[in-house]
């Protein structure tokens, strides 16, 4: 069994998701990420820009995120973003005790500015998503600009 199989199964059981919602997405997700990643996160969200355009699922690796996106009417499945995370710029997030939910943007290698809301059954979810997010986005933030430095000094 390779990496991503091993994680991706108990990351979606901790945030909760369905185990026919986990089915219908996962060849899709199989397609974009490599078997030897291992997954961080795996959460259903709504895009606040796109409110009826239907529920989403996010796949959070430490190389890539991945956004597929289910129809309301039809249920029909569709890639959404699959993006490395090295091409993602201004990725933010803020966390909403008061309302249990994360909000999480950034804007992809065409522009284009992504906004997605995470919605979390308890408030202690909130800091837990939180330091996923921030394990993921601020350690290869620190690792990027040490290895610049790194460089710039041999």
């Amino acid at each position: 069994m390779d990496v991503f199989s091993r994680t991706f199964l108990p990351a979606a059981a901790e945030a909760g998701v369905p185990i026919p919602t986990v089915s219908r997405h996962l060849p899709i997700f199989r397609r974009c990420v490599d078997p030897d990643d291992s997954t961080v996160l795996v959460t259903r969200c709504v895009s606040p820009d796109r409110p009826t355009a239907g529920d989403y699922l996010l796949l959070l690796t430490h190389r890539r995120l991945v956004v597929t996106q289910e129809t309301r009417v039809l249920h029909r499945l569709r890639l959404h973003l699959n993006a490395n995370l090295r091409h993602l710029s201004d990725v933010t997030w803020n966390p909403d005790l008061r309302q249990s939910l994360v909000e999480v943007a950034a804007t992809a290698v065409d522009g284009v500015r992504e906004r997605f809301r995470i919605r979390l059954a308890e408030p202690e979810q909130v800091w837990h998503f939180d330091e996923l997010l921030r394990h993921v986005f601020r350690d290869r933030r620190r690792s990027a600009s040490l290895g610049r430095r790194g460089m710039l000094a041999a």
